[in-house]
């Protein structure tokens, strides 16, 4: 595990309700300046640019790649200043200061098919007119290799290039069948004309060993299909690599040591110990693990936010629905259900390929999915939602698009929960025969048997993960099988058993003859089976039956 051996922050001597944070500011020379609270990451940003000289790194939206850039940014330009009494200034010591091309892709909106060509044109002017270069050449790559050799020779030190969210141009356009402003050969829609200019423009690493100090690239993740990925000088990939799993993000250790004073506060705001504050906090915005090493890792925008605000809510989530990720799972072959929670080799989630068949890479390298368990004999892991917050969050978004607006989810889940808290289960019948009545439609075009059943397992995984509130558990393995859902409120507990084009009596049969019930054996809890079956034919529930625990 890699342990933090120093952590300093600006303004953690003052009191807690002077720190100022940081929320949506991204430069470093602007936090250190203005007192805002910065928990020192140097030690490993200088492990890093002794280390070696072209990196990738793949962290998930708003989790502090933007601030990684503007530091390693200012301590290329030398400003030692900025870094008195971090870690780095008892490392550092020669401060030299290198020619440094920042380039940033954050806030750009992709979709326009101008945008790409447009923010690559000013980049490589304003670095012309920097180094006094005219040039008639228009392609990206070629004008931005000769930026690199004329400012090594005029400086006499090698270049910096710092690549900000490099993918996006990408992300932005991924399965939206935009068409390209210029059609030829294989290049049809918006994806595919940005994919080649990218190509064009990242290829000049290959060429510019001897004019390069330092590369980094950041982004939410790895497209295979780029040509700085492949080849020579390919970039050297640390976003699994242990030794920086800390380098962004805030680890639990630092969660504890710099912020303090700031999580008892958050518990009398309401109504909470401390040890429950630290629990609730790890629950909601904890459970990020970026290699086999297990180093917790806490959502730095969620956590500011909350000590900021005093509330818990989801901040990272309501920031950006994850669009990309809702258009590639709708062409999937996958559902969501069907990739949680199980275990996979490395290499089905590490290396990306844009395709609708495999949609995991992509889930996993934009945080939501993580690293929840490794099995070192076998060398797979275990994938699954990192916490509260995406976990409801993500099945919102999934519902919505889902079972479209006219359900209104929202509604009836709160209906639904009443129900289940006062064990109404004769009028939880009712509203769940309801509900899937409006989306029946999806389920009677389904003439095979085994879609049918996937899909009704979907809606259900979809119902009872919206019941975020309560412990839910799909799939609970037993010594004697599977339970298909296990839902515990504060006064009951309900084992569900569906089946399709069946009867209740055999749902219940099999949670009795398999011992379904018996790990609650000792639980006061009042404890329901349930069984439920439904039609193919109408795409709703046509039997449904329970019984108390006896």
């Amino acid at each position: 595990m890699v342990v933090r051996k120093k952590i300093i922050t600006f303004a953690a001597e003052q009191k807690s309700t002077t720190m100022k944070y940081p929320i949506g500011i991204q430069d470093f020379e602007k936090i250190i300046q203005n007192g805002y609270v910065y928990v020192d990451k140097t030690d490993l940003i200088y492990k890093l640019v002794t280390g070696g000289n072209i990196f990738f790194l793949s962290r998930p939206r708003r989790f502090g790649k933007s601030l990684l850039v503007s530091t390693l940014e200012n301590y290329f330009l030398g400003k030692k200043e900025l870094f008195q009494g971090l870690a780095i200034d008892s490392l550092e010591k020669e401060w030299a200061e290198y020619p440094v091309f920042h380039l940033d892709f954050n806030g750009i909106n992709f979709t326009n098919p101008e945008a790409l060509e447009e923010s690559l044109r000013k980049f490589l002017e304003s670095a012309e007119k920097k180094y006094g270069i005219e040039t008639d050449n228009t392609q990206y790559g070629l004008r931005f290799m000769e930026i690199m050799e004329t400012a090594h020779e005029k400086t006499g030190r090698r270049a910096v290039v710092l690549i900000d969210e490099y993918d996006k141009p990408l992300l932005d356009v991924m399965n939206t069948g935009i068409p390209s402003p210029v059609v030829a050969g294989e290049i049809k829609t918006l994806e595919d004309y940005n994919r080649e200019i990218l190509k064009g423009f990242y290829s000049v690493f290959k060429l510019a060993d001897r004019h390069l100090q330092f590369v980094l690239l950041t982004g939410v993740t790895k497209f295979s299909q780029i040509s700085v990925f492949s080849g020579f000088n390919q970039p050297d990939d640390i976003s699994y690599d242990g030794r920086y799993d800390a380098l962004c993000g805030i680890t639990k250790e630092e969660l504890l040591s710099v912020f303090k004073e700031q999580i008892k506060e958050l518990g009398e705001a309401n109504g909470m110990t401390e040890e429950e504050t630290i629990a609730k906090l790890k629950r909601k915005y904890d459970g990020y693990h970026f290699s086999e090493n297990m180093l917790d890792t806490f959502n730095p925008f969620s956590l500011l936010n909350c000590f900021e605000k005093k509330k818990f809510k989801d901040y990272w989530f309501s920031t950006g629905t994850p669009t990309y990720l809702v258009r590639l799972l709708a062409n999937s072959r996958d559902n969501i259900n069907e990739l949680a929670g199980k275990y996979y080799p490395a290499s089905e989630f590490v290396d990306y390929k844009a395709t609708t068949q495999k949609p995991l890479p992509m889930i996993y390298q934009s945080g939501y999915f993580t690293i929840k368990g490794y099995n070192n004999r076998r060398d797979t892991y275990l994938l699954d939602f990192p916490n509260e917050e995406v976990r409801s969050g993500m099945v919102a978004v999934l519902s919505s698009d889902y079972f479209g607006d006219n359900s209104s989810p929202s509604t009836w889940i709160n209906d639904v929960s009443d129900s289940l808290e006062a064990a109404n289960l004769e009028t939880f019948k009712l509203q769940l025969t309801s509900f899937l009545s409006n989306i029946s439609y999806r389920f009677q075009r389904k003439t095979d048997e085994k879609e049918c059943e996937r899909y009704f397992q979907y809606t259900f995984y979809l119902i009872i993960q919206m019941l975020g509130r309560y412990n839910t558990y799909i799939e609970k393995e037993t010594s004697q099988g599977r339970i298909d859902c296990v839902l515990e409120c504060p006064e009951y507990v309900y084992i569900f058993e569906f089946k399709l084009n069946a009867t209740a009596a055999v749902a219940l049969k099999q949670i009795e003859e398999k011992g379904y019930a018996l790990p609650y054996a000792a639980d006061s809890r009042k404890l329901y089976k349930v069984g439920i079956s439904f039609s193919s034919d109408t795409g709703t529930v046509n039997d449904f039956d329970y019984a108390p625990r006896e």
